[in-house]
């Protein structure tokens, strides 16, 4: 059930960055303008994160309702108008939703917690998502670019209507916290996870920002613009690279949640965001050959998403589970705000010298996990 609600509410995402080009067009937007709209999700995001939290603890089943019928309200929002204000609105209505939606889903695969196998679990619900999105930019690729940009827009977006039937059986699957049964012992595999944010924990938070950074600059701003402006591709042209990232993306998804949890998580870790940081650099500064390839690498570095997720949860006792998750999507979602917020003020001449420097952090940040001692390794996940 959480992977269906998590396919469908993701088709509207990968919507989005192919039409970015058009919306400009339509609007007579700045490059700034453009940021900030792409942003506007992200913030929302980042601002409503631990509230979100709250709410998932304590209303989870109401809140996986809630979630999809504010991303149709915000998505037909963004469809009605051309202008700067309205957009921004529709994509910050947008962002709570998809916050709503993430946290919660979280929340409930998490707190269901089988011990061997949690890596590929949580990158089986993340495949789900980039199905989703994969669907998403195929659907938009293959509209009439003649039936412009809302048009298409809405028509992608079309599967949230299935999970709103869903939502008797969202309910009875679900529970809110006060129609729960209550676990009176605290189970064992709590046992040793400690309260406090330990050097891990933060090492983790600080991965999952790069991971953000660089997803939101590169795929919310800088490819559909690149591409469309220094290499003429048109709307199928664009949405056919981000289906490549996505397409790697899925294909490494399941493979690297094995390696994870025969491996261990931190060098698997470590080594994707090196292959992410490769990727988006050559996205950032390269030719028309490298952007390619970069989009591949990115595609496959983002095969890394949950990783970090594993590692909160395998350090956190239970009944901290929420509150730490809103944590965490509040640093990852505030990254997904500032990425396309500063290549937009940059402009798209500009921004890719940002995302280069977005792919040195991310080496930066793959090769300091891969020189984790294997003693620590162990200590620590």
């Amino acid at each position: 059930m959480l992977c269906f609600i998590s396919l469908c509410s993701c088709f509207s995402m990968g919507a989005f960055s192919p039409l970015l080009p058009e919306i400009g067009r339509a609007g007579a937007l700045a490059d700034w303008q453009l940021g900030v709209v792409a942003g506007a999700l992200g913030f929302a995001r980042m601002a409503t994160a631990i509230p979100a939290g709250w709410l998932a603890g304590r209303y989870l089943g109401t809140t996986l309702c809630v979630s999809p019928a504010l991303m149709l309200a915000g998505t037909v929002l963004l469809a009605a108008s051309s202008s700067f204000s309205v957009l921004v609105l529709g994509r910050l209505i947008l962002g709570f939703a998809y916050t709503l939606g993430t946290v919660s889903g979280l929340i409930a695969l998490l707190r269901d917690d089988r011990g061997p196998g949690a890596s590929v679990r949580l990158n089986i619900f993340e495949f789900s998502a980039m199905i989703g999105v994969l669907g998403g930019l195929g659907l938009v690729g293959l509209l009439p670019s003649h039936w412009g940009w809302s048009l298409s827009l809405l028509i992608t977006s079309s599967p949230l209507l299935l999970i709103l039937a869903a939502v008797p059986s969202i309910r009875r699957r679900f529970p809110d916290a006060s129609r729960a049964p209550v676990r009176r012992a605290s189970r064992t595999s709590d046992a040793g996870r400690g309260d406090g944010m330990s050097v891990t924990l933060w090492t983790m938070f600080a991965v999952g920002i790069v991971l953000a950074l660089a997803w939101s600059a590169v795929s919310q701003f800088l490819l559909p613009l690149r591409g469309t402006r220094e290499f003429g591709l048109d709307r199928g042209g664009v949405s056919r690279l981000l289906m490549l990232a996505q397409l790697m993306d899925l294909v490494a998804l399941l493979p690297v949640g094995r390696l994870a949890d025969g491996l261990g998580r931190t060098p698997v870790l470590g080594f994707v965001i090196v292959v992410l940081g490769l990727g988006t650099a050559a996205v950032g500064l390269g030719s028309f050959p490298w952007f390619v390839a970069g989009c591949a690498c990115f595609g496959f570095g983002l095969a890394g998403w949950m990783l970090p997720v594993g590692v909160i949860r395998e350090h956190t006792r239970a009944e901290h589970l929420a509150w730490r998750m809103g944590l965490y999507r509040v640093g990852v979602d505030a990254a997904m705000f500032f990425g396309p917020f500063a290549s937009g003020l940059l402009g798209e001449e500009h921004a890719g010298i940002f995302v280069t420097a977005v792919g040195g952090l991310a080496l930066v940040v793959g090769g300091r996990l891969l020189l984790i001692p294997s003693g620590r390794r162990a200590a620590e996940v």
